[in-house]
């Protein structure tokens, strides 16, 4: 499979398109929150990987924030409802 050149962008691109800082994109291409290749010592970001990212947080809201969201508890993430009340 070969891919095309455009669809790697760097992080100031990536900044330009969503308006993220280049420091959290970095952070999300360290974390796998999107694709990303490092080139010595740049990042490429994937961009539809960043927008479907972007999508996904846009749509959240402020939800994005909640740590009890349904979605975290599948994936094995944020607080667990049942441990709230129970202390160590």
């Amino acid at each position: 499979m070969t891919e095309q050149i455009g669809e790697w962008i760097t992080t100031n691109q990536a900044q330009a398109l969503t308006g993220y800082s280049q420091a959290y994109m970095r952070q999300l291409a360290r974390s796998g929150g999107v694709e990303a290749r490092k080139v010595g010592r740049d990042w490429l970001i994937h961009r539809e990987s960043l927008l479907k990212h972007k999508a996904r947080m846009d749509a959240l809201g402020p939800e994005k924030h909640n740590p009890w969201r349904d979605d975290l508890a599948t994936q094995g993430l944020g607080r667990n409802k049942e441990m709230e009340g129970e202390s160590c």
